[in-house]
């Protein structure tokens, strides 16, 4: 983590978090006094190279805090006298974001699965097993050869058989035939597999279906804000519509190869594109790059890292307002020029 200081009538701070970085380089992109350098961002993302995906000289670095402004990625952090300002009126506001709907989440997991970022977590609190099945399962030890077949069967792994070696004959007995009432289904195929009738299962879940209680899948969802990109993945991905991602700019990649002068996507000799994208935006298709536009988030990572430079991020707009400064606005405005 890189900071930069500096101490007057106002204690201003400019920190680096490189754990949330996703390597656009679009800070020193807009640093007014080059004070911010962009690592070798393909080393980095491949684990290479152990470094941070930005370099910060304190020399340089005069803390006016527009990068902070600049980052959609939380990945720079402005404080005055120690307090976020980002949380005060006078500095421009980001106003992408994700939210996740709990009312209309059906826990199903898709978001947590499919996020880049590992920024959601589902938890479910589900029903136990024995309040939704009935049944009766009888076990006999003294029948019971110790084969391990019912163990290994059971869907359920409700089954423990335990043994001992006291026989005089070296061989191993069962001492015990554990059914665990948690796990256990009656589904029988203990008793259809048994070789010597030792274990006896009744099941009455269907008979008896009118008084199973309803299913009740409970639990919520929790999105960390400062690990989230916003690429859309859980919106795109979510069955039930809970989802809604409004991105940081509008715009697209454009891929501009020239034959005549050999800049041609390399594909899976290079993929350099694909490692460094914080969204998994991008798929080799054919030997050929392709960007899924409904995820990505034009941050540029791919731009940067492009050795054949055919890569060129195009943004129409973006979601910062309240520039009130006419340097900073046009600074800024760069973003999307």
């Amino acid at each position: 983590m890189a900071s930069a200081h500096r101490e007057g009538q106002y204690n201003r701070e400019v920190i680096h978090h490189n754990d949330v970085c996703v390597g656009c380089g679009i800070c020193s992109d807009i640093c007014p006094t080059n004070a911010l350098n962009l690592g070798p961002i393909l080393p980095i993302a491949r684990g290479i190279v152990d470094m941070d995906y930005i370099r910060m000289d304190e020399h340089k670095c005069v803390v006016c805090g527009l990068c902070s402004f600049a980052c959609p990625f939380n990945a720079m952090e402005f404080k005055i006298n120690n307090l976020a300002a980002k949380n005060m009126k006078e500095y421009p506001k980001w106003s992408h974001g994700t939210n996740i709907d709990q009312e209309d989440c059906i826990l199903c997991g898709k978001c947590e699965l499919y996020c880049p970022r590992d920024a959601i977590l589902v938890r479910r609190d589900l029903p136990k097993v024995k309040n939704l099945v009935s049944g009766e399962i009888k076990t006999e030890v003294d029948n019971c050869i110790a084969c391990h077949i019912c163990e290994e069967m059971c869907p359920a792994d409700a089954i423990t058989i335990k043994t001992d070696s006291s026989s005089n004959i070296g061989r191993f007995n069962a001492s015990d035939i554990e059914i665990d009432p948690e796990k256990c289904m009656y589904c029988k195929i203990c008793q259809k597999v048994c070789p010597e009738d030792a274990i006896k299962a009744v099941c009455t879940t269907c008979m008896d279906s009118e008084n199973i209680p309803p299913v009740e899948i409970t639990g919520n969802v929790v999105l960390d804000e400062i690990s989230c990109v916003n690429c859309s993945w859980c919106e795109n991905i979510c069955p039930s519509n809970a989802a809604h991602t409004l991105k940081p700019f509008k715009g697209e990649v454009l891929l501009q190869e020239n034959e005549e002068e050999d800049k041609l996507c390399t594909g899976e000799a290079c993929h350099a594109c694909l490692d460094v994208c914080p969204c998994n935006a991008i798929t080799l298709t054919d030997n050929h790059m392709t960007v899924n536009d409904d995820v990505c988030v034009l941050c540029g990572a791919c731009e940067k890292a492009c050795p054949q430079k055919i890569l060129s991020v195009d943004r129409t707009s973006m979601e910062l307002s309240n520039i009130k400064s006419k340097s900073w606005q046009n600074i800024l405005g760069s973003l999307i020029d």
